[in-house]
C-alpha cells in the first residue's frame, strides 16, 4: 500500500479521499488554490501545497505543478477524484512516465472511453447494445443531413470529446442541423478542446441508468448494482437513486445491464472504478450513453446500499491488489438517494451565489450522511463548481429513503448564501417523484417553482 498519496481535487471530494486513506494509514497531500487557502480540504490533510492562482488553468488544471507537487513531497501517487484532471489520458500518462501512480484507469483506456465515437466502436465489439448513429465523427454538414434523414429526426448531436451535458444538441429537423452543429462544435472546442462531434437517434423520454464497476488489474470485473439518475436539469443531474424504483427496474434488466457493463469494461482493458452510462427506453430496451473512466458525484448511494467503500477500493487496485471482493458477495440492502445541495438560486435560473456562509446547520441521525467541505465562515469562491455539499440518505425501502430525505432536507440550514434545499424539498415531495415514474427530461417538462416565482 502507498504510505503517501497527493489528492489533485478540492472541496468534498477532496475531503473524502482524505478520510479514505487515513482508513488505510496512508499519509495524505492537498493542493489548493489562491482562493483555497482556507479550504477545508488543505487543513485536514498531513500536508498542503499551493499550486497557484484562483483559474483552474493555472492551478488544479496545472499538470506540472501538481507533478511537482509530489516531487517535492514525496507521494508516490495522485487520486484525481472527479472533474478537473480526472480523466484527461495525457496526465495519468505524464504521471506515468515520472514514476507515479495514477488511482485510476490506463491512459489508453481513458483515451479510448473519452472519445465517445471510439467507445461506441468498442462497445459493439463487445455485444454491448448501442443507439444507431454515426460511425465515427461526422466529417461535414452534408454527411450529417443525409445520416439525420437515414436515422429519422429527432436526432442529437454530441461532443466526441464531451462530458458533464456539455456540446450536446437535440435536432428535430433539417433546417436546425447545420446551427445545431455549430453551436456543439464551439461548446466542445471551448470545453473540451476538441470540436469533433458526432450524432445518434434521440431516444424521447428515456430513464439515465447507470452500473458502478470495479476492475482489478488482473482481469477481475464486477458490477456494483445501478443507480437512476434520470433526476436532470438540463443534462446536470439533481438527483440520484439506487437502486432505481421498482415501479421500473426488474431483476432481469438489472442483470442483464450489469452483465453489459463488465463486458464493457473487459473489451477496453479497464482497471479501478468506473462508471457505464445507460440510456433505457420505455420498453426496458438499454442502449450505451457513455463510460466514465472516474469517482462518480454519485458514488455514496452505491456505498450505502452495498456497503462498499468505492474509494477505498480505487487505492487497492491501484496499489495492485486483488479485488478481494467477488461478484456473488454484491448484495443490495435497502434504499438509498443523494440530493446534490449547490450554492445557487433556483428562482434566478438557478444562478451560482458565492460569497460567505454565515451559519450552518448540517442535520444527522440514523442513516444520513452529508459530504461537504464547507463550515460556518467559510468563503465559497466564484472561480469552481457550485456544489457545496451531497446530502445522502439510506433507508430499509424507498419510502422510508424518501421520509429520511425529507426531514433531512427540512433541517439543512445555510445561511448567507442562496441554495437549491428548497427546489431539492420540492422535488422529492411531488407526486411523480414519489411514484418513481419520471425521466431524464421530467425537470425540463415539469416547472417546480412556477408558483414561487409568480409571487415574486
Amino acid at each position: 500500500m502507498f504510505k503517501k498519496v497527493l489528492i489533485a481535487n478540492r472541496g468534498e471530494i477532496a475531503v473524502r479521499i482524505i478520510r479514505a486513506c487515513r482508513e488505510l494509514g496512508i499519509h495524505t497531500v492537498a493542493v489548493y488554490s489562491t482562493a483555497d487557502r482556507n479550504a477545508l480540504h488543505a487543513q485536514i490533510a498531513d500536508e498542503a501545497v499551493c499550486i497557484g492562482p484562483a483559474p483552474s488553468k493555472d492551478s488544479y488544471l496545472n499538470v506540472r505543478a501538481l507533478i511537482s507537487a509530489c516531487e517535492i513531497t514525496g507521494a508516490e501517487a495522485i487520486h484525481p477524484g472527479f472533474g478537473f484532471l480526472s480523466e484527461n489520458p495525457e496526465f495519468a500518462r505524464m504521471c506515468e512516465k515520472c514514476g507515479i501512480v495514477f488511482i485510476g484507469p490506463r491512459a489508453t483506456s481513458i483515451e479510448m472511453l473519452g472519445d465517445k465515437a471510439q467507445a461506441k466502436e468498442s462497445m459493439k465489439e463487445a455485444g454491448v447494445p448501442v443507439i444507431m448513429g454515426s460511425d465515427g465523427a461526422i466529417a461535414n454538414v452534408h454527411a450529417a443531413h443525409t445520416l439525420a434523414r437515414d436515422l429519422g429526426f429527432p436526432v442529437l448531436i454530441k461532443a466526441s470529446a464531451g462530458g458533464g451535458g456539455r456540446g450536446i444538441r437535440a435536432v428535430h429537423n433539417d433546417d436546425e442541423l447545420e446551427p445545431m452543429m455549430k453551436a456543439a462544435k464551439q461548446e466542445a472546442l471551448a470545453c473540451f478542446g476538441n470540436d469533433q462531434i458526432y450524432m445518434e437517434k434521440f431516444i424521447e423520454n428515456p430513464k439515465h441508468i447507470e452500473i458502478q464497476i470495479l476492475a482489478d488489474n488482473y482481469g477481475d470485473v464486477i458490477w456494483l448494482g445501478e443507480r437512476d439518475c434520470s433526476m436532470q436539469r438540463r443534462n446536470q443531474k439533481v438527483l440520484e437513486e439506487a437502486p432505481s424504483p421498482a415501479s421500473f427496474m426488474t431483476d432481469e434488466l438489472r442483470r442483464k445491464m450489469g452483465e453489459a457493463a463488465c463486458r464493457a469494461a473487459r473489451v477496453c482493458g479497464y482497471r479501478n472504478a468506473g462508471t457505464i452510462e445507460f440510456l433505457v427506453d420505455k420498453n426496458g430496451d438499454f442502449y450505451f450513453m457513455e463510460m466514465n473512466t472516474r469517482i462518480q458525484v454519485e458514488h455514496p448511494i452505491t456505498e450505502a446500499v452495498t456497503g462498499i467503500d468505492l474509494v477505498k477500493q480505487q487505492l487497492l487496485i491501484a496499489s495492485g491488489e486483488h479485488l478481494s471482493i467477488k461478484q456473488e458477495d454484491v448484495k443490495l440492502s435497502g434504499h438509498s438517494i443523494e440530493c446534490r445541495i449547490n450554492a445557487e438560486n433556483p428562482l434566478l435560473d438557478f444562478r451560482p451565489s458565492p460569497g460567505e456562509i454565515r451559519s450552518l446547520f448540517i442535520p444527522g441521525g440514523p442513516g444520513i450522511r452529508v459530504d461537504t467541505a464547507v463550515y460556518q465562515g467559510y468563503e465559497i469562491p466564484p472561480q469552481y463548481d457550485s456544489m457545496i455539499a451531497k446530502l445522502i440518505v439510506h433507508g430499509k425501502d424507498r419510502a422510508e429513503a424518501i421520509a429520511k430525505m425529507t426531514w433531512a432536507l427540512s433541517e439543512f440550514i445555510v445561511d448567507g448564501v442562496a441554495t437549491n434545499v428548497d427546489f431539492q424539498l420540492k422535488l422529492i415531495r411531488c407526486q411523480e417523484f414519489l411514484d418513481g415514474n419520471y425521466d431524464n427530461g421530467f425537470l425540463n417538462r415539469v416547472d417546480l417553482l412556477k408558483d414561487e416565482r409568480s409571487k415574486s
